[in-house]
């Protein structure tokens, strides 16, 4: 009972409140109960960010980072092998969309987005170089690999690979992630410290006890699942809304990768806010390496296991914008400073990328 009471009731309430608007969709109450949804979505986010900061809290950098990309990747990947087994073939490329979508938005309009805020308030923020460069160059071999090379290769057409090459780029998916995760939480730890991390006020903070800590994972994993599956419940209204809009379907992803970045948007750009740069470059780096390090191996699985030929090779537009999204990283967060420059110039990739996507 001590534990509930340190607890904000909010932060309780609101998971609760979001499955239990989930059974009501069993009901078949009509396209009105879209905006209780909708309120439900944003108050899970908001009590998954809480949660997620008490957890950080308690276990420090880099693994509360680390857990909540890992945590919201693990439900995204299960949402997405869901909807594959119920689709069929016909959803063979939902993977190759999602994890776009969400490399896109995370290094363009998170990372822009943080970059914005932070350089707003401090005018000039710094972090560690080495830990971002490292986490840039296994993001850029990564989507390379899965959603560039597969246009190229010739032994079978279009933009799949073979089953020989498909588990090829699983395995080394999984090594590449595998490898990053051991240097981030065991190696090289260092590297991805803030530089200043004496000097943060939450350092000297007491930190949360283990039941307090214990209670905040279970609740962070119970507003995560809440946010994911108000998600998919709000698609159908959100499919209806593209389609009245007259937008290409392919926005619909779009609009439910936001939805399930959410939480962590809010984290990095609160912790950007507090000139805690380096651990917003951690959450949002690290997330895109967990949607694409875990996925892509996850639904290699279920392709080759079912017979399905998985599309993964994005088109012509979308490698253009990819790599000139990773170039543009590697150029604004190659010197450990940044301010509202780097951050403008990520946002107009992302709204680019936005853009050409309704308006192709």
């Amino acid at each position: 009972m001590k534990t509930l009471r340190t607890i904000p009731f909010w932060s309780v309430a609101a998971p609760v409140a979001g499955w239990a608007l989930l059974a009501g969709t069993t009901l078949g109450l009509g396209g009105w109960y879209a905006l209780p949804l909708a309120v439900g979505l944003l108050g899970s986010v908001l009590a998954a960010v809480h949660h997620a900061e008490v957890v950080a809290h308690r276990v420090g950098e880099p693994f509360g980072t680390l857990l909540l990309a890992v945590a919201i990747t693990v439900i995204e990947v299960a949402l997405i092998v869901s909807l594959m087994l119920a689709g069929g073939p016909s959803t063979t490329a939902l993977a190759r969309d999602t994890v776009f979508a969400a490399i896109m938005l995370i290094l363009n309009g998170i990372v822009g987005l943080c970059l914005l805020v932070g350089g707003s308030r401090h005018h000039e923020q710094r972090f560690g170089l080495h830990g971002v460069s490292a986490s840039l160059a296994a993001l850029a071999a990564i989507a390379v690999l899965t959603l560039v090379l597969p246009n190229y290769t010739t032994s079978a057409p279009g933009p799949v690979y073979t089953a020989s090459q498909l588990a090829f780029i699983a395995v080394v998916s999984l090594v590449l992630y595998g490898t990053f995760t051991l240097v981030q939480t065991v190696r090289h730890r260092d590297y991805f410290l803030p530089e200043d991390a004496d000097r943060n006020a939450e350092t000297h903070a007491a930190p949360p006890s283990g039941r307090a800590t214990l209670a905040g994972t279970t609740l962070l994993l119970a507003s995560l699942g809440a946010v994911v599956l108000l998600g998919k419940a709000l698609a159908p209204a959100i499919e209806a809304g593209v389609a009245a809009a007259g937008a290409p379907k392919s926005l619909v992803g779009i609009i439910i990768a936001i939805v399930v970045l959410l939480p962590e948007s809010l984290a990095a750009v609160r912790a950007a806010r507090a000139n805690r740069l380096q651990t917003s470059l951690n959450l949002a780096i690290g997330s895109a390496l967990a949607s694409i390090g875990l996925t892509i191996p996850v639904v290699a699985i279920v392709a080759l296991a079912t017979g399905w030929t998985l599309t993964l090779g994005i088109d012509v537009k979308s490698s253009v914008l990819l790599l000139l999204s990773l170039m543009v990283a590697t150029l604004s967060l190659g010197t450990g400073r940044t301010t509202v420059l780097q951050g403008t110039v990520h946002l107009v990739i992302c709204a680019a990328y936005l853009f050409t996507t309704i308006v192709p």
